[in-house]
Parts: C-alpha cells; sequence; structure tokens
C-alpha cells in the first residue's frame, strides 16, 4: 500500500476509534424502583439496560481491535495477516480496515470459536 492509501485508513481508523470512544462514554440509565403495577415498564427498562451493556460491551471489544490495527500501521505491519504472514486482501481492508487477518485465517478462528 502507498502513503495516501494507508493516511486514509488512518483516518477512517481514528474516526473509527472517536466514534467508539463517544459511544462508550455515554450513560447508560439503570431501571427505577418498581411499585406495583409497573412490573412491565420495570422489565422493559431492565431489557433495555441489558441491552445497552451488551452495545458497550461490543463497542469496547471494537476499539481495542482499532487501536491494534492503529498499532499495526505504527509498526509497519498493517495489511498483513497477523496468522499466516500473507497479504490481507485491498477489498478486505477497504470494508473493515481493522481487519487482522485475511478471509481464509478468519474463517479458521470462527470455525475454532
Amino acid at each position: 500500500m502507498d502513503a495516501p492509501e494507508l493516511d486514509a485508513i488512518r483516518a477512517a481508523l481514528l474516526a473509527e476509534r472517536a466514534r467508539l470512544v463517544e459511544e462508550i462514554g455515554e450513560t447508560i440509565v439503570a431501571p427505577g424502583q418498581m411499585t406495583y403495577g409497573s412490573q412491565a415498564a420495570a422489565a422493559s427498562q431492565v431489557f433495555a439496560q441489558q441491552r445497552d451493556l451488551a452495545l458497550r460491551d461490543r463497542s469496547d471489544q471494537q476499539l481495542v481491535l482499532v487501536d491494534e490495527a492503529l498499532a499495526r500501521l505504527d509498526d509497519g505491519t498493517f495489511g498483513t495477516c497477523v496468522r499466516c504472514g500473507q497479504p490481507i486482501a485491498a477489498e478486505r481492508l477497504e470494508a473493515l480496515p481493522w481487519a487482522a487477518r485475511c478471509i481464509d485465517c478468519q474463517r479458521l478462528a470462527a470455525r475454532d470459536r
């Protein structure tokens, strides 16, 4: 990859990082005190809180991937599969600039989970 492509990827990663940090920083509202007759409303609040916590956890995991991709950019290994050492397809990096594995190695990793 040439310097302008890497600069564009860095900009995309930094924008994604900023978005994730903002998303993670949003407050999750705790459910209020439950009273008789409001069990359905309380259950909805608990569900919403659990959903928000799951989304925050996913954002935390995504932030780690973005930070790792930025580190690979800095150390010159960006675009190389961390498992097999082969180049990651440009189309894959365009779609997922934080991708650490080529598509074949990612399939293997997904199968092993």
